[in-house]
């Protein structure tokens, strides 16, 4: 199949509200977003969100920006929607994409994407405070299910994939002291590298 010449990707100029990415067009005319561009993302929902390094939990992030071809098309809308799912990978814990989901046109796409791979930890202890860390966040399932185990005072309502009671019941273990969990910043540690063409029809 005859494609036209991939163009570099860049960022756009200072204070733009757009990033301008490399891409082709196939014979059909479909336009193509190569392999290893980055769309960066947001959450909307929290400012941080918690989960235990064992744990896969539904997250739907959104386009930060504008992504436009080097002519100016706009590919992909600001306030589109990408799902997929937080889940442990060696070493620590990452985000990979699923489906993008345009905004004009609501058209779900599948993608393959993911972001870096978060390592740090947090230990949370039976008595510690730890209003640092669970402020303003969204909170995983079973993350949920080992804090309230441990400190008695999670909010359930506020659990990230909307996870009845029963279901946090079923993870809690008993008398744990301590537990280690995995502080994600979407701001900073989620923008999203495709790990294959993106074919937007």
């Amino acid at each position: 199949m005859t494609a036209f010449p991939i163009l570099l990707a860049s960022p756009a100029t200072a204070g733009s509200e757009s990033y301008v990415v490399g891409q082709r067009l196939s014979q059909s005319r479909r336009v193509i977003i190569p392999a290893e561009t980055v769309i960066p993302v947001r959450f909307d929902e929290a400012e941080k969100i918690v989960v235990t390094p064992e744990e896969t939990a539904p997250v739907t992030l959104t386009v930060a920006q504008n992504i436009r071809s080097s002519s100016g098309t706009i590919l992909i809308p600001t306030g589109s929607q990408i799902e997929g799912n937080l889940q442990p990978t060696d070493g620590g814990t990452q985000f990979v994409a699923q489906d993008l989901i345009l905004k004009n046109s609501r058209q779900r796409l599948p993608i393959e994407a993911t972001s870096k791979v978060i390592t740090e930890t947090e230990t949370i202890k039976k008595g510690t405070d730890t209003s640092g860390i669970l402020k303003s966040a969204a909170i995983g399932a079973a993350a949920a299910a080992v804090l309230s185990d441990i400190l008695g005072d999670i909010d359930l309502r506020e659990v990230l994939g909307g996870a009845g009671l029963g279901a946090i019941a079923g993870l809690l273990l008993g008398g744990r002291e301590e537990a280690q969990v995995v502080v994600v910043y979407p701001d900073t540690d989620l923008d999203l590298t495709l790990e294959s063409d993106l074919r937007l029809n």
